[in-house]
């Protein structure tokens, strides 16, 4: 590894780092605009410029200048002082004074590199250039008078969206960067750009001239738009979530986060269950908690009681839900409410064991009736790192857009047991092959398409992955955040939800895409909006949503994870679990905890794996299942945007639905 000397101290850097990097391992702060770690080098802006011996006696970009043994680098010498305030000059010549209406106002990379680099004053007297707002969609706001042209959001669509409609046009003074045609970006991932821009040009539409930084109090929590499990922080004033901003995992989601994950949190406030509900001659009336508690009483059950987990309830509140029927003589819990029957009785059988960063290092990769770009997206960006170091990737289902090239073998499941030649040389030659089984291909193929990774050899040595030591090439993608932590809980009937559809009382727990019309029997719902399953409920108890709680979520490679409570919930709303304890009582069988402390330390007791946080291992144990899987692949998610009842409830989902899925273009605007 190099050694270099950075203001006279010697350090050894990593083969291929560059002098930026070496800077910043010396504890040195280089300032930087177009520098990204996760992005190619582009040396656009030359903020970063520093003295390097041996080498030519002017300024170098440190970006783009790879680390190399017995260089001397010299980061505060008059050179470089006076090469970043010249620098910071020219940044500054057409730049407007917006910082008192900005939205990037108090998190601006310009703002505070100029008070720490700039000379304080400007020797331009010019007229400054204006440069006309390009439309981006309904989430990106443009002032593209504001931008200083350092591409970062360019080489984000084209490198980790893979949707290439971001670019420059022009030259010199007069270069501008716009989207193609000046239409709505397309990529899911665009509000990732928002973060990427220093300067404010680019800002989030929907947050526009709501609140300054300062003024928000910052939550750290998870995201529950689908399994991926991305970690966030949400930004509130008062009682009202404002923003939605990812954190850095590596392991997880990087530092990216879905334009779902990020703007469906207008939705938090709008068709709200604030009281609970009773229905009486057909219609839903206000009523107390002690009157709806009491209407469940009155109900003659039984034992004959059954819960329903939706896809955004936490592992606390599905653990109460159980408890409590376990005091009622009842084991009637399922989790997958749109009738999925799957085998569940190992674990590592459906779950992500490659891992999502593990992804990034197969090298023969096959998509098994799975859209990964909507079910997770997250984990798309993965599949687009491995194909740069090489990976060959293949496709069985309706061929759709990926971002990245695949080769698409048919839409048939019988496929599982007759691989083309191609794919079987492909994976005959990996040294670390993959599967990966949607939601539309595990009810029909998931005995062939444990049959096939075993024919493939992905499993080798797999009895041993609880370890973590070797490669398992089975991944199976859920779409729900609360799927992994309920089959964890038991949430799964041998026979799907048939098998609790008859049951006399039934508990719904968020779960809004049910067939509500097989179930006969009494139906409480126990979620925060009034969705499709609070219309069609005989009782409704307000809950509280992701935010306004603490909860454990598992992830789908199994990675337990933890949020705290952003804010509280409306009105009469209270936390599900909570809701539960307090239901125990009115129905005699009390629950054995009064704190969260409590229910916490009997779900690890219960279920030991929930008692830790990190990646959980499932001992591979595949279940004998039929091979001779077939049948026809069709994508569960229809809508991007409107997944569940928060995302419904969402004036920003609702519009990206209209006009990017459907095509209503009557939102485009020129400017704002």
């Amino acid at each position: 590894m190099p050694k270099v000397k950075v203001d006279g101290v010697e350090i050894e850097v990593p083969q291929g780092a560059t002098v930026l990097q070496a800077c910043e391992l010396a504890g040195k702060e280089i300032p930087r605009f177009c520098y990204h770690e996760r992005l190619s080098i582009a040396g656009n802006c030359r903020m970063c410029l520093v003295e390097v011996k041996p080498g030519p006696p002017k300024p170098q970009a440190s970006c783009a200048l790879p680390a190399a043994d017995n260089q001397e680098i010299f980061t505060t010498t008059p050179m470089v002082k006076n090469a970043r305030e010249g620098m910071m000059e020219f940044l500054l010549i057409n730049h407007p004074l917006d910082c008192p209406i900005c939205d990037q106002g108090g998190e601006c990379d310009l703002q505070d590199q100029s008070i720490a680099y700039g000379r304080g004053h400007s020797r331009y007297t010019e007229n400054k250039r204006a440069v006309t707002e390009k439309y981006m969609g309904p989430i990106v706001k443009t002032v593209m008078t504001r931008c200083i042209q350092c591409t970062r959001c360019v080489r984000f669509a084209e490198e980790v969206a893979g949707v290439e409609e971001i670019g420059a046009i022009f030259r010199g003074e007069d270069m501008q960067i716009t989207s193609y045609l000046e239409e709505a970006v397309t990529s899911e991932l665009s509000g990732n750009v928002v973060d990427l821009c220093p300067v404010g040009a680019l800002t989030s539409k929907p947050y526009s001239f709501e609140a300054r930084p300062w003024e928000l109090r910052k939550t750290q929590t998870i995201d529950v738009m689908d399994a991926v499990g991305t970690n966030i922080r949400l930004d509130a004033r008062g009682r009202q979530v404002l923003r939605c901003v990812p954190r850095i995992n590596d392991d997880v989601n990087e530092e990216w986060a879905t334009d779902k994950t990020r703007h469906a949190v207008d939705g938090l406030v709008r068709r709200r269950l604030d009281k609970p509900y009773v229905r009486r001659d057909g219609k839903l009336v206000e009523a107390s908690w002690d009157e709806a508690f009491a209407a469940i009483a009155a109900v003659d059950a039984g034992s004959s009681v059954a819960a329903v987990a939706g896809d955004l309830v936490d592992c606390e509140t599905m653990f109460a839900a159980k408890a409590l029927l376990a005091r009622l003589g009842s084991d009637r819990l399922e989790g997958r409410q749109t009738g999925m029957d799957y085998d569940t009785s190992s674990l590592a059988a459906v779950n992500f064991n490659t891992t999502i960063a593990g992804a990034e290092r197969a090298d023969a990769i096959l998509l098994v009736g799975t859209n990964l770009r909507w079910e997770a997206p997250l984990v798309n960006t993965r599949i687009r790192k491995a194909i740069k170091r090489g990976a060959k990737v293949f496709a069985i289902g309706p061929e759709t857009e990926l971002t990245y090239r695949a080769e698409w073998l048919g839409n048939d499941l019988a496929l599982l047991g007759d691989l083309p030649e191609a794919v079987t040389e492909a994976f005959g030659k990996a040294e670390r092959p993959m599967v990966i089984v949607g939601g539309a291909a595990m009810k029909g193929g998931q005995g062939a398409a444990l049959a096939l990774a075993k024919s493939l050899n992905l499993l080798r040595d797999a009895a041993s992955t609880s370890s973590g030591q070797d490669w398992n090439g089975f991944n199976v993608v859920h779409m729900a955040a609360s799927r992994m932590g309920g089959l964890m809980l038991g949430y799964a009937q041998k026979g799907g939800i048939a098998d609790v559809a008859d049951a006399k009382l039934t508990f719904f727990l968020g779960a809004d895409e049910v067939d509500f019309t097989r179930f006969t029997g009494c139906k409480v719902y126990v979620g925060h909006h009034g969705d499709k399953g609070a219309q069609a409920a005989d009782i409704v108890l307000p809950g509280a949503t992701y935010a306004e709680k603490s909860g454990t979520w598992v992830n789908l490679e199994g990675r337990v994870q933890r949020g705290e409570r952003a804010v509280f919930p409306p009105g009469d709303a209270r936390e599900d679990w909570t809701i539960f304890r307090a239901l125990s009582e009115t129905l005699g069988h009390t629950l054995p905890f009064d704190t969260l402390a409590d229910l916490r330390a009997a779900m690890a007791a219960d279920t030991p794996a929930l008692g830790t946080l990190g990646l959980a291992r499932f001992d591979w144990n595949p279940p004998a299942l039929d091979a001779s899987g077939s049948g026809e692949v069709v994508y569960p998610i229809k809508d991007f945007y409107l997944t569940n009842a928060v995302c419904r409830a969402s004036p920003t989902m609702q519009r990206c639905s209209a006009e990017l899925i459907h095509g209503d273009d009557s939102f485009a605007e020129a400017a704002e």
